[in-house]
């Protein structure tokens, strides 16, 4: 049933009940009296022409808003509106040994944020993290008990030795779920959720997620049921950075802080489950039960150059050569492990470009190699004799970087996310120290 606004249809003094009487298939929002005027047939009949055209102009106008344009190009809240002499000079402020930011972080030094866990109530987790410059997320985590498909159990079979110690009992099965029993969400402001920025994000945080062998066996019950878990993340503000490594702390902490209810049937029953919540187990056991995995954690790195810079921000993504999203976890005996990798297509190959002075005619040194060049004729710099000129200032002038990111800089990256005592470790320290 559609309901449209009389005053966008007819004017208001014609009344509106003699109308809904004459079109029966439409439903007017409002009232009024009949008009002596509707009692003439010929400007009754010009009246239902006027209202069709109105109706379906209206519901053309919503067509074209809720239509999307799939040719549009992603959009990019990580521009910068910065000019080329200060792109220059930052993407040279980062190439030094040691860089220096514009914020004077170093190059392994993460902004600082403020953290909290448990704040939604009626979810099995939650967390809210808000980083300096306001930006802030806020996940939700709520666990559905599903029915398992018989197709899933017949793939997902493993057949497994009998369990000698103690930490082989306590997962006897061998099983995990589906990776279909993890579903993230997200909502940013001012964009669709078909839009390829949540699109993107969303399939980051979930594959890394997927990927977590611990977190897929702690959601197996038994060959017939198991947990569905869904993280819904929803961003408070217009992103001033790219949000990915906010949103993955803020899942973290969120899974971090779910229970489970404590089950009281066999393993092999259907499930039942204690009701009070204070018995819940969580989804991610503390160190104290000699469990030492934990959710995935997802880091944005940049590279100028050689240099290898951690969490960048907006100014520093406008210069960065190319960025890598690393995500990794921890296993069961503590050792990190990599558990995704994905390039992301920095937002500098979109900036403007700079012109040297020797090619601006607007500038002395322009103005005097125009006219040394154009004594044969055009009174412009030659073609050739303009490139050799592009070429000899190239590092003094901003360009948009092209190409990707060398295997052996990769490597560097992983192996400073990976090793111990590095980066990796650093970061997880630091969400340990958040309260529940």
């Amino acid at each position: 049933m559609l309901v449209f606004s009389i005053n966008d249809i007819i004017p208001s003094e014609l009344g509106i009940e003699k109308l809904c009487r004459t079109f029966p298939q439409f439903f007017f929002a409002e009232s009024g009296e009949v008009a002596h005027i509707f009692r003439r047939h010929s400007f009754r009949a010009s009246i239902k022409r006027w209202t069709l055209d109105k109706v379906s102009a209206a519901l053309e106008k919503r067509n074209r808003k809720t239509t999307y344009d799939h040719s549009m190009p992603p959009s990019a809240p990580t521009q910068t509106l910065l000019s080329p002499a200060e792109l220059s000079y930052i993407h040279s402020s980062l190439s030094l040994t040691p860089s220096v930011r514009p914020d004077l972080r170093s190059a392994t030094q993460f902004r600082p944020l403020i953290a909290e866990t448990g704040i939604l109530p009626s979810t099995n987790g939650s967390a809210r993290v808000c980083y300096s410059d306001g930006t802030e997320a806020i996940v939700g985590i709520k666990a559905e008990l599903e029915k398992t498909s018989r197709r899933w159990h017949n793939e997902a079979e493993i057949v497994v030795e009998a369990p000698t110690t103690t930490s082989e009992k306590n997962n006897i099965t061998g099983h995990t779920a589906s990776q279909s029993s993890i579903t993230v969400t997200l909502d940013v402001p001012g964009q669709r959720d078909d839009d390829p920025l949540p699109t993107f994000l969303a399939a980051m945080l979930l594959e890394s997620l997927q990927s977590s062998a611990p977190l897929l066996q702690t959601l197996y019950i038994n060959s017939r049921w198991h947990w569905h878990l869904h993280v819904d993340i929803l961003l408070l503000s217009p992103p001033l950075s790219y949000p990915l490594p906010l949103l993955s702390l803020t899942t973290h902490l969120a899974l971090l802080d779910s229970k489970l209810p404590r089950q009281t049937s066999e393993p092999g029953d259907d499930p039942l489950f204690d009701d009070d919540w204070d018995a819940a187990v969580l989804l991610y056991p503390t160190a104290s039960t000699n469990r030492t995995s934990r959710p995935p954690v997802t880091l944005l790195v940049l590279t100028v150059g050689t240099n290898i810079i951690f969490d960048p921000s907006r100014e520093e993504l406008a210069v960065a050569d190319a960025v890598l999203a690393v995500s990794f976890a921890p296993d069961d005996e503590g050792r990190l492990q990599l558990v995704a990798l994905r390039t992301v297509d920095p937002p500098s190959r979109l900036t403007p470009p700079g012109v040297p002075d020797v090619v601006n005619p607007a500038t002395a040194v322009g103005a005097a190699a125009t006219a040394a060049g154009g004594k044969e004729g055009s009174g412009a710099v030659p073609t050739a004799s303009q490139d050799t000129l592009m070429s000899s200032t190239k590092g003094n002038v901003w360009a948009p970087p092209r190409g990707g990111m060398k295997r052996e800089l990769v490597k560097t990256i992983v192996e400073a996310v990976l090793r111990p005592g590095g980066v990796g470790e650093e970061v997880l320290a630091g969400l340990a120290g958040v309260e529940s």
